[in-house]
């Protein structure tokens, strides 16, 4: 109240002042409105482009490496399916190859099989033939011998079963 009562207060209005104020202030928004104002916007523009130029790059590295997960996901899924495959495959060459084998070695042992039975009877064959050779030789041996001594009955019959008992021995 002090103030208020020596004439010049808090709320008492200075006209003078206050064009001078007003003068000021049309002079500092003129001189900001024409050098400050400006590149302070510019500089906003300018960032707010920066900011949507830096989303979008975002957004296209994030759809980007969305392709490329997507893209070694079916890498991936391939390579597992032809792996799977290579795997089922030399599966089957090995179970062929041993089917093969079987049957070779089968082939094998039949034909060895064969050629011992072959063997067996060209042998059987060569034994007989020297037998009945060996045979005729000693029939022909002993009737000469019989025909030489003109035994009687009784001792053609020793001399036969002499005969025998000397084959029977060799």
């Amino acid at each position: 109240m002090f103030f208020i009562a020596a004439g010049g207060g808090i709320l008492s209005f200075n006209t003078g002042f206050a064009i001078w104020v007003l003068i000021s202030m049309l002079v500092f928004l003129y001189i900001m409105g024409k050098y400050a104002v400006p590149p302070v916007l510019q500089a906003l523009s300018e960032r707010e482009q920066r900011i949507k130029d830096s989303l979008e790059s975002a957004e296209k590295a994030i759809a980007k490496a969305e392709r490329i997960s997507e893209d070694n996901k079916k890498a991936l899924k391939e390579a597992e399916l032809k792996a799977q495959k290579i795997r089922k495959e030399a599966i089957e060459e090995a179970e062929l190859l041993r089917a093969e084998r079987i049957d070779k070695a089968k082939k094998d042992a039949s034909k060895l099989l064969e050629d011992a039975r072959n063997t067996i009877e060209q042998e059987k064959k060569q034994a007989l033939s020297e037998l009945r050779d060996e045979v005729a030789h000693l029939a022909i041996k002993s009737a000469s011998m019989i025909l030489e001594e003109e035994l009687d009955e009784d001792k053609n019959k020793k001399l036969v079963d002499k005969f025998i008992g000397d084959l029977s021995k060799n």
